[in-house]
């Protein structure tokens, strides 16, 4: 385990658009003063950081009622500082946390965090349903052209219920609440059924649009997404 089961003080790096589940490696970018001077405390120490999801990606300045209770502690991989001064940082998530508190110091926010305990059940029945959302994956990755094919291989080298859950949840394109919700339940199994049925849903709306694709688009048309720095 990467942190112990004991409340820990970590900085926060607030994120605008993006949940981060353990083992989801992602670059992010961070442009904000208080985020980037987050950044440069932890790269003088063990590289740690507390990744935490706004409620609203549209606010600057979030303050501590303005994020999730439920993020991930990640591992800093790589840090690069572009010529506007934005940095660009890839980090690979860790551990699900729960927050005690957060607040302010003189530079950046800071939270008390303990791991979020979950549970890694080895019954037939979860071996089953792994197999279940597995399947229904490769069905949900050929409707969404954005998925890697190299992921599907991957799949099958997972032998943890939770991993796979959280690998899986990484890679669904559904709204930000819901990726939370899944971030935040402990259970592993109830993690997959929560993935089964989003990517239930996703398939259906998949489905419709390839029938019928709006006007002026292609059938697996993308929209570039707006990012804003971290």
């Amino acid at each position: 385990m990467f942190m112990s089961d004991f409340p820990q003080t970590l900085p926060v790096l607030p994120l605008r658009d993006i949940v981060v589940f353990p083992h989801m490696i992602v670059p992010l970018f961070a442009g904000r003063e208080k985020s980037i001077k987050a950044l440069e405390q932890v790269m003088d120490g063990e590289k740690t950081i507390l990744l935490l999801t706004q409620r609203d990606p549209a606010t600057d300045d979030p303050a501590p009622n303005d994020l999730y209770s439920v993020g991930c502690v990640a591992k800093v991989l790589q840090l690069l500082k572009l010529p506007d001064g934005t940095l660009k940082v890839l980090v690979e998530g860790i551990e699900r946390v729960s927050i005690n508190q957060m607040r302010m110091n003189d530079e950046f926010l800071e939270a008390e965090a303990v791991v979020l305990a979950g549970d890694e059940d080895d019954s037939a029945e979860a071996r089953a349903l792994m197999r279940a959302v597995a399947e229904n994956f490769e069905n949900y990755a050929k409707l969404n052209k954005k998925i890697a094919p190299d992921l599907i291989e991957s799949l099958s080298n997972i032998k943890e219920p939770s991993r796979l859950a959280d690998t899986i949840a990484a890679h669904l394109a559904i709204k930000i609440a819901e990726k939370q919700k899944l971030l935040e339940t402990a259970s592993a199994s109830e993690r997959l059924e929560l993935a089964f049925a989003a990517m239930e849903g996703e398939i259906s709306v998949l489905q419709v649009e390839k029938k019928n694709p709006p006007p002026g688009e292609a059938p697996d048309g993308e929209i570039p997404a707006r990012i804003l720095p971290e």
